[in-house]
């Protein structure tokens, strides 16, 4: 086994840090074989012959069209109690720079984010509570496809995720290379913004460079609107609140025209906020001012703003209970219970809009010469692998507590047979 730099101890992470080889192994597999939101079919078969190889319950595929749930049942029914938890599958569309063993093998495919990693935590703890069962209810295990930017929760969700399985609670964690490996961090509020689209189209006349007064000038126009919007944030909102507007594109004309003056351009960028009522008024405040601006030079601007994803906001409760399992694993001074929030994004969203649950940052680290998420250089860093499917494991058994004694693990499969499955 791996030597940690980081401490953890306790009955879920001793047991679950003697299968690390394995979780590595089917990790650094995964990344081997990155697929996008809604093609993770590999991912998915992988991940569903370990499950069955872990010896869950039940396993139902299929869900958001690549998704999968796995039942495990504890030892008492718990009234019918359910707690769910979630990990992302998918890849982004992006080359990967690194060279070791286990880099992508499909062209401009990675696993930058870290969801390799995700996954094979959450089979991990489906392994530890399927051996053990030392909790009063069931576990739901939630694989879920697509969410950068695919918005793989809601599909999930509208394809009957929480009327099939109807958790009382869900949870979720995210590897946080900012945080030293070992560390967890969450609050009781927002942990990651809203982030919303918008589009800004422009229409004037065009014409011959050399003669502008003929023109509605687009260009001019673009520039204008550009700055201008720098205005709403630091103007419009209210200095204790947060936003970010950020205009990332534009297209107008063409770069072999040096003397044609276009008749229309785009701008398109990303919205980020955590209060509703902000959101509310960034949207206002754009549609006013990229009306008038475009007004006052001849022009015409109409603005598309399109809600992606919500706010990511934990519950305070399910925070707590969070913080609390984390602390039993590492110790409070590695836990982070006031973390800031990221103006990043995170479909765990949708979620936490239809039950209470709470969102976890685990630390793991600059690996790979520190590189960030979604970086070309980013490589998740195994050895939180035990810590994370602990803390998976770990908010199974404080949310649907068994109050019998502990006793030894229920007889398992074949041991030989596991560690071929995960490797």
């Amino acid at each position: 086994m791996p030597a940690l730099r980081y401490r953890a101890s306790g009955r879920v992470f001793a047991q679950i840090a003697q299968f690390h080889p394995e979780l590595t192994a089917l990790r650094r597999d995964l990344h081997a074989h990155p697929e996008l939101g809604f093609e993770e079919h590999y991912t998915a078969a992988r991940v569903k012959e370990a499950l069955q190889a872990c010896g869950v319950d039940e396993i139902h595929t299929g869900i958001g069209r690549t998704g999968l749930v796995a039942l495990i049942r504890g030892r008492g029914d718990g009234g019918g109690a359910m707690v769910g938890l979630r990990a992302d599958m998918d890849a982004l569309p992006m080359t990967e720079h690194n060279d070791f063993a286990w880099k992508s093998g499909k062209s401009g495919l990675m696993h930058g984010c870290g969801h390799d990693g995700h996954t094979a935590m959450l089979v991990g703890a489906a392994r530890y509570l399927a051996a053990t069962r030392y909790f009063d209810g069931t576990a739901v295990l939630i694989f879920q496809p697509a969410e950068e930017g695919g918005g793989g929760a809601r599909v999930m969700m509208e394809d009957g995720l929480f009327e099939r399985f109807p958790v009382q609670a869900v949870y979720a964690l995210h590897n946080w290379p900012a945080l030293r490996a070992g560390m967890v961090g969450l609050n009781g509020g927002a942990m990651m913004a809203a982030a919303d689209r918008i589009t800004i189209d422009i229409s004037g006349r065009g014409g011959h460079g050399a003669h502008p007064y003929q023109t509605q000038d687009v260009i001019l126009a673009s520039a204008h609107i550009i700055t201008a919007i720098q205005s709403i944030v630091a103007r419009n909102v209210r200095a204790l609140d947060s936003a970010v507007i950020s205009l990332c594109a534009m297209q107008a004309g063409d770069l072999g025209a040096f003397s044609v003056q276009p008749g229309c351009a785009t701008l398109v960028g990303t919205v980020r906020t955590f209060d509703a009522g902000v959101q509310e008024l960034v949207e206002t405040r754009l549609k006013e001012l990229c009306s008038a601006v475009a007004l006052g030079l001849g022009v015409s601007a109409s603005v598309r703003y399109e809600r992606v994803y919500p706010a990511t906001l934990n519950h305070a409760e399910q925070a707590r209970l969070a913080g609390d399992v984390a602390q039993s694993l590492v110790g409070a001074d590695n836990v982070e219970r006031q973390l800031e929030p990221s103006m990043g994004a995170e479909d765990f969203s949708f979620m936490l809009q239809a039950r209470p649950g709470a969102y976890l940052r685990l630390g793991q680290g600059g690996v790979q010469g520190g590189a960030a998420l979604h970086s070309s250089r980013y490589d998740f860093n195994d050895e939180v692998l035990p810590l994370g499917a602990a803390l998976h494991a770990g908010l199974i058994e404080q949310s649907l507590p068994w109050q019998a004694q502990p006793t030894p693990a229920l007889p398992g499969r074949d041991q030989k047979a596991l560690a071929a499955i995960f490797s």
